[in-house]
């Protein structure tokens, strides 16, 4: 378990755009943590894809529900929250064709889960009845010992 200092909470509404403002904060206490620059980037790629879940998938754009968004800096990681007030997820992981028709054109869809899952370093996606879907990221200072990077 990792222990954390006083959690930062963010309340956004699900509407397209707020997810820059909880990004920009994943970013600032990143850049507090001295993580590498590189890394900087995936995190804020991966609170932004999170956060845009929520808003269109989870909250279906109700800009009267809102994503609630919990950063926690530790010694060692910074573990992000993201909930919305949805019910259980479509698992896009378990479809084969993640296209979906747009506009008459099959464009891919549904790469926000697979980009999360590899830039950062644990992911945890679960629905909790009467609360929503929460995506939990965790994101080490340093690659964990098993990790040769």
């Amino acid at each position: 378990m990792i222990k954390g200092k006083e959690p930062i909470k963010l309340q956004i509404p699900s509407k397209l755009g707020f997810e820059k403002i909880a990004a920009g904060c994943a970013v600032s206490i990143a850049t507090d943590m001295q993580f590498f620059p590189s890394k900087i980037d995936d995190l804020k790629t991966a609170v932004t894809e999170a956060c845009l879940n929520a808003i269109e998938h989870g909250n279906k754009m109700n800009q009267n529900v809102h994503v609630v968004i919990t950063m926690t800096p530790c010694e060692e990681a910074m573990v992000v929250e993201v909930w919305d007030n949805g019910e259980e997820r479509y698992d896009y992981q378990s479809d084969p064709d993640i296209k979906q028709k747009i506009n008459g054109e099959n464009r891919p869809r549904g790469w926000g889960l697979f980009l999360i899952q590899n830039l950062m370093d644990e992911v945890e996606i679960k629905y909790v009845p009467k609360k929503g879907n929460v995506i939990r990221m965790v994101m080490y200072l340093k690659p964990p010992a098993s990790s040769f990077q």
